[in-house]
């Protein structure tokens, strides 16, 4: 009984680090992404720096943590994430109309946060729950659709994943490795 239980503590240890490991990494990216007078936004450990010309810097920051929130990849730096919403702030850059409908999406967001606003949330399972509740919402689902291009086609992105790129320009898939599987 005693061994039963020994495992079992272990156990909820473990749980208990894991969380704790994983809502520190949240809790870091909101701290580590700093906002400038100028309209950047800085994140000195990972050494990158997004110049925002349409949104608030607030606003450009909270759609970064969206980003991570709707498509949650561990290995993907954020500063990938970063340059797959700065499209969304050159579109609002130029068009009154979309910078009006992204500073409201985000504003709805922060405003059922709640105190902190969406970024201040320490708990990724909180803000999850408030992107499901705005799931069928127009902006939502244009942002949603196209991080699927912004974030994914970036050709840095892809040796996280263990894709290689296009092969047609290198001779097609046949002699790259087409017939390599030795598990079958």
């Amino acid at each position: 009984m005693s061994g039963d239980h020994g495992r079992h503590a272990h156990r909820q240890e473990a749980v208990n680090r894991r969380t704790f490991l994983r809502r520190s990494s949240e809790i870091s990216f909101a701290a580590a992404v700093t906002i400038t007078t100028g309209g950047a936004l800085l994140n000195a450990s990972e050494a990158w720096a997004l110049d925002v010309k349409g949104l608030q810097p607030q606003t450009m920051k909270t759609l970064i943590l969206v980003a991570r929130d709707i498509y949650p990849h561990d290995k993907v730096a954020d500063r990938f994430y970063a340059i797959a919403m700065k499209s969304y702030d050159e579109k609002a850059a130029g068009d009154p109309a979309t910078k009006a409908a992204l500073e409201s999406f985000v504003a709805g967001l922060d405003a059922a946060a709640g105190k902190g606003g969406y970024s201040g949330l320490g708990w990724e399972a909180e803000r999850v729950a408030l992107l499901r509740a705005v799931s069928h919402s127009p902006m939502f689902e244009t942002i949603r659709s196209g991080l699927i291009a912004s974030l994914y086609n970036q050709p840095e992105v892809w040796p996280i994943f263990g894709y290689e790129g296009e092969s047609y320009s290198k001779g097609g898939y046949i002699k790259r490795g087409f017939d390599d599987i030795d598990w079958i």
